[in-house]
């Protein structure tokens, strides 16, 4: 099987403006944001979506959200920010790699998020 995007970005075989990294996640802004700061977390080993990543990781993720979403308000990108874990084709997710989106918001920035 022929390695995914987002196994060749860990790998370090394809670039990306980085801005967060741990032992098992990676974060790094989006190449097609919805707003300026749009990041995604990403696990560093393949897991396909949200359902596939072991639950042992799932504080460590929170911690990165957590870093990389303060950051981004901190730095005045945002005055909150929407996490967002699409799991499936169905529910738009492209790349088969477990990754969340952190989008930062502000009031006036016109995004339409599904809740």
């Amino acid at each position: 099987m022929e390695e995914c995007v987002f196994c060749k970005i860990v790998k370090g075989e394809l670039p990306c403006d980085k801005v967060y990294d741990d032992e098992n996640f990676i974060g790094f802004l989006d190449i097609r944001p919805k707003a300026e700061g749009h990041t995604l977390i990403v696990s560093k080993k393949h897991f396909t979506n949200a359902l596939d990543l072991p639950v042992s990781l799932g504080n460590e993720l929170l911690e990165a959200i957590k870093i990389v979403g303060m950051k981004l308000i901190e730095e005045k990108k945002s005055g909150g920010f929407n996490v967002i874990f699409n799991t499936g084709s169905v529910a738009g997710q492209i790349i088969h790699h477990f990754h969340c989106h952190i989008i930062p918001r502000r009031g006036d920035d016109g995004l339409h998020i599904l809740v």
